[in-house]
């Protein structure tokens, strides 16, 4: 692997602390729809990914093949509502050292991203209660909105790279809470594609996604930059 010249971090789990407030979120529009489901369910089929096809994938694990798009997209309708409500009572934290490890990979010359399946104005709504719109140690924010298809799919990364001048995915590192981030790190060639234990899925259910890595706290990654 070439000397890493990009991270790319996954945001809620991974680098931002909100206590699994979307999925609790996504669990409630399911269960408003009329369907039994549970946060496990949820965490493990919705963990990552854009928050629409999120809901049809825990309906499709909970109805044996999904209740059709129109109840999806109503569900999502309502979790898009719910979820501006939660976020108006309940605020966001940094995830322990984020922040120090943002700055010490700047500091060795390794560009910072973060990435997210949230829509853009989740994302900057989550962004501003941190204090990190503008951060200048966050080199660029890739959403689901910037892309034509998000996680597993690499495009976000290959997105990032473009934006920031990077055109080897060997000397790119990707980091999140989820198999679909690893997923999504493998997809783009990543030369790391890493788990964290941190947020919504367990270190069993990220190796099982082919990891290079699972990390149990942030700073574990300076140790290999």
């Amino acid at each position: 692997m070439p000397p890493l010249q990009l991270i790319i971090f996954d945001m809620a789990g991974t680098t931002v602390d909100e206590d699994n407030l979307v999925y609790k979120t996504v669990l409630r529009a399911i269960q408003r729809a009329g369907f039994e489901a549970d946060l496990d369910t949820v965490l493990y089929h919705a963990a990552g990914k854009e928050k629409l096809q999120a809901i049809r994938d825990v309906l499709a694990a909970i109805t044996d093949g999904g209740a059709g798009e129109e109840t999806a997209v109503a569900a999502h309708r309502d979790f898009v509502g719910l979820l501006d409500l939660a976020y108006a009572e309940n605020t966001a934290k940094p995830m322990p050292g984020a922040e120090l490890v943002f700055q010490k990979l700047q500091e060795k010359g390794v560009k910072v991203a973060l990435n997210t399946g949230y829509s853009r104005p989740v994302a900057e709504s989550m962004l501003r209660q941190l204090g990190w719109l503008g951060h200048p140690h966050i080199d660029i924010v890739v959403t689901a909105d910037d892309v034509a298809r998000s996680r597993p799919h690499p495009d976000m990364i290959f997105f990032a790279m473009q934006k920031l001048g990077i055109t080897d995915a060997a000397a790119v590192g990707k980091i999140g809470d989820s198999i679909v981030d690893i997923q999504e790190g493998l997809n783009a060639g990543c030369g790391m594609a890493a788990g964290i234990t941190t947020g919504s899925q367990t270190a069993e259910q990220l190796w099982s996604a082919k990891p290079t890595q699972v990390f149990g706290r942030l700073d574990e990654v300076l140790s290999i930059v």
